[in-house]
């Protein structure tokens, strides 16, 4: 099978690039510097520029399947100005392929869309799965609606579209957990307001391996790319600090603090969602990592 990327340097898109040519894919990835174009067996690079509406349309030659993971990170302050970055970097990317596609001869059968668990509303007692409808009214929210229009439009062109709405991701090659993990080895680490929120993640090994469950087994609709258990804010912090051997012995970090650090942004530490990932237990994929204990023994090497 031949798979175009969006988003191959980034750490899921590094991940199952691996994963797939592993399993003997071709890879042809797009990329918005022509530095980073680096050929070889099975592995091909294309220039594209959303913001100016530019595409190498070769990069569709021969390709099965799309993985649309292009988009600008949430993990920085969000100003006015890179707000409107954040949620054009997803829909003027997706506008782009669609419009190719729906000029250009192509075999593309599949569109799998990179969308966010954002989506879902805050909740001290709901439990989500990727049947629940409700949706957050926030700017995350937002940004995750717009998104999955951007998927859906492929529909249009009879390609069947998959939306994986994913959580927290961990790894040690960056993101979340290892900035969690700095504050912990340095005996400052603490856990969130009150930390009773619930926080639903996932092992990058995991996620990458989903995408490549839904491109072999073909699956449509959403699905949660989140570990079958969530836990609270407390209880992670817990965790890490017993996995690197570090006590905890500093007050709970209160909201408005972080608010003051980081600013609306902050909102990612304190949000209370259970999410499940029903769909994919139930289409029979298996979780390397499915608890939180796993996954830290796998990631943090004392």
């Amino acid at each position: 099978m031949k798979v175009l990327i969006t988003g191959a340097t980034g750490l899921i898109g590094n991940e199952l690039t691996k994963v797939l040519l592993q399993n003997n894919h071709t890879v042809h990835y797009l990329t918005t510097s022509a530095l980073k174009i680096h050929n070889k067996a099975n592995y091909f690079g294309f220039f594209w520029n959303p913001e100016e509406g530019k595409i190498d349309e070769s990069c569709i030659e021969g390709v099965d399947v799309i993985v649309h993971l292009a988009g600008a990170s949430i993990s920085k302050r969000w100003t006015d100005s890179y707000k409107q970055e954040i949620i054009e970097s997803r829909v003027l990317s997706a506008n782009l392929l669609f419009n190719l596609l729906k000029k250009t001869p192509n075999q593309v059968k599949h569109f799998v869309s990179a969308s966010g668990t954002a989506i879902y509303p805050d909740s001290n007692t709901a439990i989500y799965d990727e049947f629940s409808t409700e949706i957050e009214d926030s700017f995350l929210g937002n940004v995750v609606v717009k998104w999955e229009e951007g998927a859906n439009q492929f529909k249009l062109l009879h390609i069947k579209v998959t939306k994986i709405r994913t959580g927290i991701v961990f790894s040690e090659k960056g993101g979340a957990l290892v900035e969690m993990i700095k504050p912990i080895k340095m005996y400052v680490g603490s856990y969130f307001g009150s930390g009773e929120q619930m926080q639903s993640w996932i092992h990058l090994t995991d996620v990458a391996n989903l995408y490549h469950f839904v491109i072999q087994n073909k699956v449509e609709g959403v699905i949660n790319a989140v570990a079958p258990n969530s836990i609270s804010n407390k209880e992670l912090t817990k965790s890490i600090a017993r996995h690197l051997k570090r006590p905890l012995f500093l007050p709970n970090i209160p909201q408005f603090m972080m608010k003051l650090i980081l600013g609306e942004m902050s909102i990612l530490l304190f949000n209370n969602k259970k999410i499940l990932p029903n769909r994919s237990l139930e289409l029979g994929f298996k979780f390397e990592f499915p608890t939180i204990e796993q996954a830290l023994k796998n990631i943090i090497k004392n």
